[in-house]
């Protein structure tokens, strides 16, 4: 997994006047525990773009003037209106410790469904995954191309012998909606239907 590196500098104050002056002057509000104790500090919102806004998941060098952490990002707060980084959280870890994160799900294939006028369905965005911080993935790739008609890919699909998927097995990943205009005829008679379409182009 790649390491996006955060400069920052220690807070002097901690208060909501502070944290408001920050914001203004285009820094985020941010600290980072799990090592013994917290660290408060501040870094330019621009650092923040490639770590926030991406489909990969990434670990995190926080370096506060010039003191490093191994860190991941843990939680996010975002202002409800204008979607602006109102404060970051980063946990530490060191290596031979197992860690907890969300990776982004990664479609991939193509589901003779949706080929067939079906609706995919995303029902989770992310995965929360533990490991030990080198076995972690950037993304989970998430195969849909035997994905038929009403049928779903569960989380108790997917398998790895690298990292623990922590979601319920049974929940459901993506989904071939049946559209509006075939919903009088059943998931199976669709799939069937499918099935005739693939012997006759063979």
């Amino acid at each position: 997994m790649k390491t996006i590196e955060i400069i920052g500098y220690k807070r002097a104050n901690l208060g909501k006047a502070d944290s408001k002056k920050l914001r203004n002057e285009g820094m985020i509000p941010c600290v980072v525990y799990g090592g013994g104790e917290q660290i408060h500090f501040y870094a330019p919102a621009i650092l923040f773009r490639d770590l926030v806004y991406t489909s990969e998941a990434h670990f995190v060098k926080v370096n506060v003037e010039g003191t490093e952490y191994d860190a991941i990002m843990q939680d996010i707060q975002f202002h409800p209106v204008s979607e602006m980084i109102l404060h970051v959280d980063f946990l530490q870890w060191t290596a031979g410790t197992t860690i907890k994160m969300d990776i982004p799900v990664h479609i991939t294939g193509q589901s003779p469904a949706v080929q067939n006028g079906g609706t995919l369905i995303v029902k989770r965005r992310t995965l929360s995954i533990k490991s030990l911080p080198k076995n972690m993935p950037e993304h989970i790739d998430v195969n849909i191309s035997k994905l038929e008609f009403g049928k779903a890919v569960k989380v108790g699909d997917l398998t790895s012998e690298n990292y623990e998927i922590l979601d319920a097995p049974q929940a459901s990943i993506a989904v071939a909606e049946i559209p509006r205009a075939l919903r009088g005829k059943s998931a199976s008679e669709l799939n069937e239907g499918e099935a005739a379409e693939a012997e006759a182009e063979a």
